[in-house]
């Protein structure tokens, strides 16, 4: 099922094996770096969550304390929770926040047998649409 409405400006696809919480958490960061909600966007209360979601309240209680817990919203008193501005920190810092998501990416594709230049090729082509760049580098088309 998938799940986007006028009060929750991002889209959620439920699957199968995956926890809600998850998948929720997934789909509200990737709103963000994608540049679909920005800082000082409302972010949907806990019970608009829940209500349009039609998940459990505790879920939807968890998936916005742990937003608020990793710096990516802020409580802002009489307004609401909204998208928190980036802290700024170094490169290093935040590659390394990603090696244990980057081992397990490697580690799947070396199971399914995909090289390493498909595998960069395939995270390109993700990268670009996430940034809304559509060209592919070097050669001015658009041909992926």
């Amino acid at each position: 099922m998938r799940y986007s409405t006028d009060v929750i400006p991002f889209r959620v696809s439920f699957r199968a094996g995956i926890s809600l919480f998850e998948q929720i958490v997934y789909a509200a960061k990737k709103a963000m770096v994608s540049g679909q909600m920005r800082p000082g966007d409302a972010f949907p209360s806990v019970r608009a969550l829940s209500r349009e979601l039609k998940i459990n309240p505790n879920t939807a209680h968890k998936v916005v304390a742990h937003l608020l817990n990793e710096g990516l919203l802020e409580s802002r008193p009489g307004i609401g929770t909204v998208v928190a501005e980036l802290p700024d920190s170094t490169k290093k810092e935040r590659t390394q926040l990603l090696g244990h998501e980057i081992e397990e990416l490697v580690v799947e594709a070396k199971r399914l047998g995909i090289e390493r230049e498909q595998m960069l090729e395939a995270i390109d082509a993700h990268w670009r649409r996430l940034s809304g760049d559509r060209q592919k580098r070097g050669d001015g088309g658009g041909g992926e």
